[in-house]
């Protein structure tokens, strides 16, 4: 029976080319010379070190500008408020968005149902996977879920005859 997964799954290589970029310019560039701007990558997450608010602002610009370069979708990354960080320091947490929580996979399930079409979906753990009988009929699939959730930058893997 032909199905596809569908997946919420970030190019992590290209975050942390992005990140040490951001790095290097963040350590050249005039404004931030002499201030303690910095920007980090642990696990999935990315933290911004920052003397003020603006320069935190500035910081995340560049980060964003960065992975919009290396074609990295800015809709994984998840942006935490600004918090003071001890001193006049702040920093604000970015946690880099991977696998499909439970309340989209239900989206993505309902969406399936409500499109009449003859397939099925099932949730597996972190990803969807919608089988048919037909190989058209999981294109159309895809091209509605493409339409309908535009708010995470969902990608298909595992399409198989």
């Amino acid at each position: 029976m032909p199905s596809f997964d569908a997946v919420l799954e970030p190019d992590l290589i290209e975050i942390r080319n992005a990140v040490d970029q951001t790095a290097k310019e963040v350590a050249n560039r005039f404004d931030f010379k002499g201030s303690s701007a910095k920007v980090e990558l642990a696990d999935k997450t990315i933290t911004a070190w920052a003397d003020n608010e603006f320069q935190l602002g500035q910081l995340r610009d560049v980060l964003l500008a960065k992975m919009a370069k290396r074609q990295v979708d800015a809709r994984f990354l998840e942006l935490g408020k600004p918090q003071p960080a001890g001193g006049d320091r702040f920093k604000q947490v970015i946690t880099v968005r991977a696998g499909i929580p439970q309340e989209l996979a239900r989206r993505i399930t309902a969406a399936v149902k409500e499109s009449k079409m003859k397939l099925q979906s099932s949730i597996q753990g972190e990803t969807v996977r919608i089988s048919g009988s037909k190989r058209d009929d999981l294109q159309a699939a895809i091209a509605l879920l493409r339409k309908q959730i535009d708010d995470t930058p969902l990608s298909f893997q595992n399409f198989r005859d």
